[in-house]
């Protein structure tokens, strides 16, 4: 009577839902909002939406509507967005995208069809790993030599 019942179902995750613990913040079609989005680890907007943001990833949907100061890793715009974007990963403009304002980016991809305006800026993260021809010299010196040197 007081037996437990073994469940011999085996749950797989659900595909469709974040996994838990993660943070994602949808604002659907025909929601506006404004205001500040913090701490969240991805963020769709579908909607209309003003704000500043700091994100890992953000889509704004072929629906949505944004404005703002945004920082994030990846974009992928597929509406509209206007304002000042800093995506240190990847910049993605869809066909219908349009996206204006200030934009400093790491890698951009507009796709045909796709439009981009306003101030556009390589971000300067990138450091060049190549060295002056007279310092490499100077790098290839033996252990023994560079151990003479400092102990003279």
């Amino acid at each position: 009577m007081f037996d437990k019942k073994e469940d011999n179902t085996t749950s797989t995750p659900d595909v469709f839902r974040p996994a838990k613990g993660s943070a994602k913040v949808v604002i659907g079609n025909g929601v506006t909002i404004s205001g500040e989005i913090k701490k969240a680890d991805e963020v769709q907007i579908d909607g209309e939406a003003d704000v500043i943001m700091k994100t890992d990833n953000l889509v704004v949907g072929a629906t949505g509507n944004c404005k703002g100061d945004i920082e994030t890793h990846n974009a992928d715009i597929w509406g509209v967005f206007d304002g000042d974007i800093k995506a240190s990963g990847t910049l993605t403009i869809q066909e219908q995208g349009r996206v204006s304002g200030k934009i400093e980016y790491q890698n951009m991809q507009i796709k045909l069809g796709g439009q981009v305006s306003g101030d556009i800026k390589l971000s300067d993260k990138i450091q060049s790993i190549k060295k002056d021809p007279k310092t490499v010299a100077d790098d290839n010196v033996s252990l023994q030599d560079a151990m003479k040197k400092d102990g003279k």
